[in-house]
Order: C-alpha cells, then sequence, then structure tokens
C-alpha cells in the first residue's frame, strides 16, 4: 500500500508564491515517476509537472517556467514551488506516484490552492 499526503495549499494573492509538498510512505520502492496534477471545478484534472527518479523533469505547458517541481529522494517527497500564481491556477493539487508513464498509479488526497485578491 501507499500513501502520499500533500501538504502547502492555501490562499495567496495573485503574484504570489506557494511552495506544495507530497510525502510518500509505504511500498514505493517501485514509483519511480511522481508529479502534481491539479482540478479546477467543472473541468478536467490535469498535468501540472512530472518528476522521475533521476529528476527528469516535464511540465504542463501553462507553467511557462513559473512552477518548478524537485524531489529528495532520501525524504520520498516531492515538492512544487508555485511562483507567479495567477487566478486561473486555483485547483486542488492532487500529488501522484506511479511506475511507468502508463500505469495510473496512487493518488493523494488534495491540497486546495486558492488565488484570490
Amino acid at each position: 500500500q501507499v500513501q502520499l499526503v500533500e501538504s502547502g495549499g492555501g490562499l495567496v494573492q495573485p503574484g504570489g508564491s506557494l511552495r506544495l509538498s507530497c510525502a510518500a510512505s509505504g511500498s514505493i520502492s517501485s514509483l519511480y515517476i511522481m508529479g502534481w496534477y491539479r482540478q479546477a471545478p467543472g473541468k478536467q484534472r490535469e498535468s501540472v509537472a512530472s518528476i522521475t527518479s533521476g529528476a527528469w523533469t516535464v511540465y504542463g505547458d501553462f507553467v511557462k517556467g513559473r512552477f518548478t517541481i524537485s524531489r529528495d529522494n532520501t525524504k520520498n517527497t516531492i515538492y512544487l514551488q508555485m511562483n507567479s500564481l495567477k487566478f486561473e491556477d486555483a485547483a486542488v493539487y492532487y500529488c501522484n506516484a506511479r511506475e511507468t508513464w502508463n500505469t495510473v498509479g496512487y493518488w493523494g488526497q488534495g491540497t486546495q490552492v486558492t488565488v484570490s485578491s
């Protein structure tokens, strides 16, 4: 069993920053890919950023240099540093861990990010 626990969400003004964390525990040795997804009300869940165990990263097009994903393998934790936040970044952010790009993997419970002035 795998547990993913997100933290770091909250309320931020446009242009502000947040740092999300996702701590993984359990049977995680084969979960080479971890990432962040988000889902806003009425919209489909979309990929924000992913990182492999070798630190190769992939970002959604909308990120455009504003977000940075990182990984601490010693702590089984990934981070998402979000800068220059926009209203449209408001969503529930979910952590995901999977074995390959073609598997669904495991999901965390989500953390709310609200962008409001």
